[in-house]
């Protein structure tokens, strides 16, 4: 992740619930600088009348786009043409694209091919196909400050959108295997990239915790270590697959 990037916000405010907001916009502050923030949508509506009173405490500028044809979404097209217009100016080196609308699969693909990091968030019920379009991609259900908070680095919460089936299991064993070196040791940080690469959408926060060294922690498969940096100023947390 790159600390200075610029990224461009722009949201589909036909089918994201203004309700996401706050933890929304502290979320996309992880991953760089909201420099341009943008939402869709024919103001006109009454349905978007919640996303009104909380534009202005977000510098969120809203864009109106009228609904020409019946059966048409005119706001993504909008919003498409108004992605790449700035990715030709050249002012972002990343996206973030808020729906969950699978129509945005094609624009993901683009932004990265010209080389710009995109990241998505919508709604659990988001078709696959945009999920794996972005480098990441985050769900809003997790996001909610009124989710049950863990009580320690090892325990899941009651609120978990997913279980941590065999399936998940495979998937972190052999992103381990992946990243390990000959005795068989993986660096952490370098494993959690590899999941994303694999899988976008993989977030621990879906299985109930804040990071991924407690959830590698709360499973039998894996034994974890704890090595200090040359420096050491900080510990380096390193997993490999048991036997």
């Amino acid at each position: 992740m790159i600390k200075d990037t610029k990224i461009a916000v722009l949201i589909d405010g036909d089918n994201i619930p203004a309700k996401y907001i706050s933890e929304m916009m502290e979320e996309i502050a992880k991953y760089g600088t909201p420099t341009i923030k943008r939402i869709y949508g024919d103001w006109t509506k009454p349905y978007l009348a919640k996303w009104k009173t909380i534009l202005l405490e977000n510098a969120i500028t809203p864009i109106q786009q009228y609904g020409y044809t019946t059966g048409k979404n005119a706001t993504d097209s909008a919003m498409i043409i108004d992605a790449m217009d700035i990715l030709y100016s050249e002012k972002v080196n990343g996206f973030c694209l808020v729906s969950s609308d699978s129509d945005f699969t094609k624009l993901a693909t683009r932004l990265r091919e010209a080389g710009l990091v995109v990241y998505g968030m919508g709604e659990k019920k988001t078709p696959n196909p945009f999920i794996v379009a972005c480098d990441k991609f985050i769900y809003l259900e997790i996001l909610k400050k009124d989710s049950e908070k863990l009580t320690d680095g090892t325990k899941k919460t009651k609120q978990n959108l997913y279980n941590i089936t065999p399936k998940v299991i495979q998937l972190l064993k052999h992103s381990v295997q992946d990243a390990a070196d000959d005795d068989g040791w993986a660096f952490l940080g370098d494993v959690g990239s590899l999941i994303i690469k694999k899988q976008p959408n993989f977030d621990s926060r879906n299985f109930g915790f804040e990071k991924l060294t407690p959830l590698f922690k709360s499973l039998d498969q894996f034994e974890l270590e704890q090595r200090d940096q040359t420096n050491g100023r900080f510990k380096l947390i390193f997993v490999k697959n048991k036997s």
